[in-house]
C-alpha cells in the first residue's frame, strides 16, 4: 500500500536523577558525598533510507521514543545514556511541525540524518554540590525531559519528470514502453490510483526518471477524482510531459483538454503550472479528425512549447520524445537525433 502521509508523536528520553549519596568505607571516616550523575535521554533520529517507498510502517505506528537514561549510582557512578530511537523515513520525505506548519527538514539522499527531538540531560548528582565549605551536600538534580513533538510527514517522490493529463491519456502506457515500470494498464479511468516511477535508460549509459502521476479531471482541485493529492509528487520535477488524448474514443476535445489541466496545476502550486513542459499529442494512431490534432498543435506552437505525436501501441514517435525528455535533464545525449512526430 502507498502511503504517502503521516503524523507521528517522537518523544526523546528523559535524562536521568543525580544520586544522593555518601561514601561510606572502613578507614575511611570522611568519605564524602558520592552520588554520581544521571544519564542522557536517548535522542530521536531521522533517517533517509531508499529502501523504504512508502511511510505506511509509520501510519501504523506513530509513537517512537528515546530511551530514558539511567540514574546515577553511589561511588561517584554515572548513569547510562539512553539509546536513540531511529525512525527509518524515504528519500523525498518533508518533515513539518503539526502544530505550526514550519517546514523543519527535507531529506533528499540516502542516508541522511535529522536529530528531531532532543533527550533530556541527566541531573548532577550531590557530588557535584560539594565545596571547601559545604563538605556534605544533600542537593542533587531530576533528570530534564526530553523533547517531544507532533510531526506530519510528507512523502515527495524523486523524479525528473512528471507525466500529467487526463485518465486514460496514455501516460501508464507511455511509462511502460520507455522504462521498465509495468503499471496497471486498462481501458478504464483511474487505472492508476498511486504514483509510479520508471527509470528511462540512454544508449550514452545515462538515465532520468519518469513519475506517473494519476489523472486529473475538470475539478480535481475541489477533490473531483482523486484530487490533486498526488501533485505533491511532481513539484520537485524539471520538466513536465502534458498528454493530450488526440482520439475520438475520448468525447472530449484535445485543446478544453489541456486547458483543464492546466487549470488544475496552477490551483494546486503556481510555479508547478510554470514549469518547462512538453505538449504530447498521445493515440495519434485512433485519431480520425486532423482538426484535433491540428488544434492542439497550434496551441502548443502559440504557448512556445514542444510538440510530440505517440502512439505507445505502435511505438511512433516514442524513441523521439525520449530523446527530447533526456536533452532537458541531462544535456546533449550522444545517440542520433530523431526527428519529431
Amino acid at each position: 500500500m502507498f502511503i504517502d502521509e503521516a503524523r507521528i508523536l517522537v518523544k526523546a528520553g528523559d535524562g536521568g536523577n543525580g544520586c544522593l549519596a555518601f561514601r561510606r568505607e572502613k578507614y575511611v571516616p570522611r568519605g564524602g558525598p558520592s552520588g554520581g550523575d544521571g544519564g542522557r535521554g536517548g535522542d530521536v533520529v531521522l533517517v533517509a533510507n531508499t529502501h523504504t517507498n512508502t511511510l505506511l510502517h509509520l501510519r501504523f505506528n506513530p509513537e517512537h521514543r528515546g530511551e530514558r537514561g539511567r540514574h546515577g549510582e553511589g561511588s561517584n557512578c554515572t548513569g547510562r545514556e539512553g539509546k536513540p530511537a531511529e525512525v527509518q523515513v524515504p528519500v523525498g520525505t518533508v518533515v513539518y511541525d503539526d502544530r505550526t506548519g514550519e517546514k523543519l527538514y527535507d531529506f533528499t539522499q540516502h542516508g541522511e540524518t535529522f536529530l528531531v527531538a532532543h533527550g533530556g540531560r541527566g541531573g548532577r548528582g550531590n557530588a557535584r554540590f560539594a565545596t571547601a565549605t559545604h563538605q556534605a551536600p544533600t542537593e542533587h538534580e531530576q533528570g530534564r525531559p526530553g523533547e517531544e513533538h507532533r510531526l506530519r510527514l510528507e512523502l515527495k517522490l524523486l523524479a525528473d519528470v512528471g507525466l500529467v493529463g487526463f485518465p486514460n491519456a496514455g501516460k501508464s502506457t507511455l511509462i511502460s514502453r520507455i522504462s521498465a515500470a509495468r503499471p496497471k494498464i486498462a481501458d478504464y479511468p483511474f487505472t492508476t490510483l498511486v504514483p509510479n516511477l520508471g527509470v528511462a535508460k540512454m544508449d550514452d549509459f545515462r538515465s532520468f526518471v519518469v513519475a506517473d502521476i494519476p489523472g486529473l479531471i475538470e475539478g480535481a482541485h475541489l477533490g473531483h477524482g482523486l484530487g490533486t493529492q498526488f501533485l505533491r509528487h511532481i513539484e520537485r520535477t524539471k520538466l513536465l510531459v502534458h498528454l493530450v488524448d488526440v482520439s475520438e474514443a475520448s468525447g472530449r476535445e484535445p485543446v478544453q483538454d489541456f486547458e483543464t489541466v492546466m487549470t488544475e496545476l496552477a490551483s494546486f502550486s503556481g510555479e508547478l503550472a510554470q514549469k518547462p513542459m512538453l505538449v504530447v499529442a498521445s493515440k495519434i494512431d485512433a485519431a480520425q479528425s486532423p482538426q484535433r490534432v491540428e488544434s492542439l498543435k497550434r496551441l502548443a506552437e502559440q504557448r512556445n512549447l514542444p510538440y510530440f505525436e505517440i502512439s505507445s501501441v505502435t511505438g511512433q514517435g516514442i524513441e523521439a520524445l525520449k530523446h527530447a525528455m533526456a536533452e532537458r535533464i541531462l544535456g546533449p545525449v550522444t545517440s542520433p537525433v530523431l526527428e519529431r512526430g
